[in-house]
């Protein structure tokens, strides 16, 4: 498969079928994307019940002649200082997802990105300063407003510059994941991330 070259850069880059050539199975990517998403949830939110609360032993008076409302222990849920009635406790959101499914899921995404024209392959794409204007002159320059950008490894000027850039993102090939390529509207990916990403998902 040959993707167009932008930015500048002229001729085609020819790509795997096997990452850039496969069918969309929504299914699949659907439950990929939200097992991905549920993992990234902490699930630490703990409150106390009437058991875990210290104190309320003994029955705080007896049960009948006070002209006071029955009362087993002091720290009921309906008592000041009581437990939680349906206390929340720690919970694992973690959904299991095989290799095999994760790495069609991303094939069948990169591939409909393609399928609309909507990846841009670049030469390259970096920041040589942190400043917002020049990468912003560089998305103008590809018609593009919002993008995710992918490069080949980490690089903290290009970070730094697109911080405070509307729905723009940079992530290395290693930090792509199904979750951000489904949220981008136009994915921008040098030559060099394209090769690691073949290898990856290829």
């Amino acid at each position: 498969m040959d993707l167009q070259m932008k930015g500048g850069s002229s001729g085609t880059l020819t790509v795997s079928d096997a990452a850039f050539d496969k069918e969309f199975n929504e299914g699949l990517i659907h439950q990929v994307v939200t097992a991905y998403l549920a993992a990234g949830r902490a699930g630490t939110k703990a409150q106390k019940n009437r058991s875990a609360v210290r104190g309320g032993g003994v029955k705080p008076w007896r049960q009948k002649g006070t002209g006071r409302a029955r009362a087993g222990t002091i720290r009921s849920p309906i008592w000041r200082g009581g437990g939680r009635a349906f206390a929340a406790s720690p919970r694992n959101y973690e959904q299991k997802v095989n290799r095999k499914m994760y790495r069609v899921a991303m094939q069948g995404i990169l591939s409909e990105l393609a399928r609309q024209d909507r990846i841009y392959v670049v030469e390259e794409f970096k920041a040589d300063t942190p400043k917002t204007r020049d990468i912003a002159g560089k998305l103008n320059g590809l018609g593009l407003e919002q993008a995710l950008i992918v490069t080949e490894d980490a690089d903290d000027n290009l970070f730094l510059a697109v911080r405070n850039l509307y729905r723009v993102e940079v992530e290395d090939v290693a930090g792509l994941n199904p979750a951000n390529l489904v949220d981008a509207e136009n994915v921008v990916i040098t030559v060099a991330a394209m090769k690691k990403i073949e290898e990856l998902w290829g």
